[in-house]
């Protein structure tokens, strides 16, 4: 009886091309299979059953790789790409839940797939693309959240450009701080790359959207916020301004300087112990001891009814 001839099962999505280049064969490739030490992640791609992560935003990942693996062209983008980028989802569904997509240049000649895997078609220059951690070819951060964009509304839109250009003005710097967030340059440059993604790609209508983008904001809620303020005609606040305090400098979400307003999302990430709550409270106290006014909404009411919370923010402002 033959004993069989031992090999290095693959700790990246490999296909069976590059596998039996290596000389394995398929009957070794079946035999790993049964055992379970090797999973077929598509058709004629494999990978390493100790490689296969648990996570299911990883999953996901794996799985985008390994149709880049089969399409070498093509890049990880849309809803996959921003898994790579970490970039928020402007609703409460996940970008793993999405279907694995993969962008390939316009003109060529594919095979659509059956399942959760969207094939689009469309240009991908060379500056669109980029290397992910391990690699793969991927949309770079303006590009995804620009393909992202595309109809919608402007408070979800927010939510994925203000973190684009907060990922983007990050790599304008070694070591980001808070004041390069709110740095006029950073801004204007993350904007324009922004910009030049969008007319590119024939994205129009992308102006006013772009030009309400901030990268100071620091959460979706808040982005959230910032859409609704605009849609509703109410006055549009500095976010995430300087306020000089005798407790030392505080950034408060949202600031109507003239009308000594502050205006703060409260969400279940924000307060995590009671240290942070006993913190929020003397970071209220010193605020309103300097004249501002509050007015404070959780990040669930901007999500589910944010009507309510621009009525509460008009009736602050229409008091003082």
């Amino acid at each position: 009886m033959r004993t069989p001839r031992p090999w290095a099962l693959p700790s990246e999505p490999a296909p069976l091309t590059a596998l039996t280049e290596q000389g394995v064969t398929r009957g070794m490739i079946a035999t790993q299979l049964a055992a379970g030490r090797l999973i077929r992640v598509r058709q004629s791609v494999f990978l390493g059953a100790e490689h296969w992560p648990a996570d299911t935003a990883e999953q996901h990942l794996v799985r985008a790789r390994a149709e880049t693996v089969v399409h070498p062209d093509a890049a990880i983008s849309h809803a996959s790409a921003a898994l790579v980028w970490d970039l928020p989802t402007p609703s409460r569904a996940r970008w793993e839940d999405a279907p694995i997509t993969i962008t390939l240049p316009g003109g060529g000649r594919y095979r659509s797939r059956p399942g959760p895997i969207t094939h689009q078609l469309g240009p991908l220059p060379a500056g669109h693309v980029t290397r992910d951690p391990n690699g793969y070819r991927v949309t770079t951060i303006a590009r995804t959240a620009i393909d992202l964009v595309r109809g919608l509304a402007v408070p979800e839109a927010l939510v994925v450009l203000d973190a684009a250009t907060r990922r983007i003005c990050t790599s304008y710097v070694t070591k980001p701080r808070r004041a390069d967030y709110s740095n006029p340059r950073h801004r204007s440059r993350a904007i324009e790359e922004l910009d030049v993604v969008a007319r590119t790609c024939g994205v129009d209508g992308l102006a006013d959207v772009l030009e309400l983008t901030e990268p100071a904001r620091e959460s979706p809620a808040e982005s959230l916020t910032a859409g609704h303020i605009h849609l509703a005609g109410i006055p549009r606040p500095l976010y995430q301004a300087a306020v000089r305090t005798p407790a030392g400098t505080l950034y408060p979400d949202c600031l109507w300087a003239d009308e000594r307003l502050i205006g703060e999302c409260d969400g279940a990430v924000k307060y995590t112990d009671e240290a942070s709550i006993v913190y929020e409270k003397e970071r209220e106290q010193t605020l309103r001891d300097l004249g501002f006014r509050m007015v404070r909404w959780l990040a669930k009411e901007i999500m589910i009814r944010p009507d309510v919370v621009m009525d509460r923010i008009a009736r602050e402002l229409a008091s003082g």
